[in-house]
């Protein structure tokens, strides 16, 4: 589904990526890993549409989505949450949610102020679509409270029902389990699995070892910028390039 191909990314001087190369298979769950400042961030950034690529290429079902605006990448199927949860403060879950779905509402600016009639189905539709993805997400029952009362667990879930609403084929989850306890962390694991269980395939961020390990199907290890091992979470934990990565050698001891 996703294909990245000798990505690299420069800021001035600094290579933030260099001649990264991967693929995501349909329906997987891949996880990409590193120490702080190996540029897992920037690579998200470059399929998601905020940063365009230095060089090399980036391939969503064969089609090339490198350097599109974020807009026409979300149109393509790509959706993405944050390690910070980014709701819409001011709104309700709900609204949070049908957001989500906007590209598939057809009514224009004119048309939805003086609510027509089909614009008023649209919007059944589109709330429909949100309800659907808010119960898959366990929060449906409080769709009617504002997104900044939650707690960040179930902003995470917020953010999970929008990117869902979004009709994508493929999520970017950067850092999900960051702040969360041992219970909201497997219940996020459950969830991720429940999200590839729809079809979706999901690129996830982590830190925690114990959580990607038992989740991802396949692995990729970032270091300074550069591509340094991929393979299954058992290959990863066993191999002494990436665990020299992490702890540092005995000559840098």
């Amino acid at each position: 589904m996703l294909r990245v191909s000798a990505l690299e990314k420069r800021f001035g001087g600094l290579a933030a990526l260099n001649d990264v190369s991967f693929s995501v298979a349909p329906g997987q769950i891949k996880s990409v890993i590193g120490p702080n400042g190996a540029g897992k961030t920037t690579l998200f950034n470059l399929i998601a549409g905020t940063l365009s690529p230095s060089a090399g290429d980036i391939h969503l079902d064969g089609v090339s989505i490198a350097g599109l605006p974020a807009a026409a990448i979300g149109a393509a199927g790509v959706a993405r949450t944050f390690q910070q949860p980014r709701v819409f403060a001011s709104l309700s879950i709900l609204e949070n949610a049908m957001l989500g779905g906007h590209r598939f509402h057809k009514g224009g600016f004119l048309a939805c102020g003086l609510g027509l009639r089909h614009t008023r189905r649209e919007e059944e539709k589109l709330r429909a679509r949100a309800e659907k993805w808010l119960d898959f997400a366990g929060i449906q029952s409080i769709k009617h409270r504002n997104a900044s009362e939650l707690p960040l667990g179930q902003q995470r879930y917020v953010e999970i029902a929008r990117a869902m609403a979004t009709g994508a084929k493929l999520i970017l989850m950067d850092e999900p389990a960051a702040g969360l306890d041992e219970t909201e962390t497997k219940e996020l694991g459950e969830m991720v699995r429940a999200i590839r269980g729809t079809g979706t395939t999901v690129l996830i961020i982590d830190h925690h070892m114990d959580f990607i390990m038992s989740l991802a199907d396949e692995v990729l290890v970032l270091n300074f910028g550069q591509w340094l091992a991929e393979g299954t979470p058992s290959q990863i934990q066993n191999s002494e390039i990436v665990i020299e990565a992490y702890l540092g050698s005995d000559d840098d001891a």
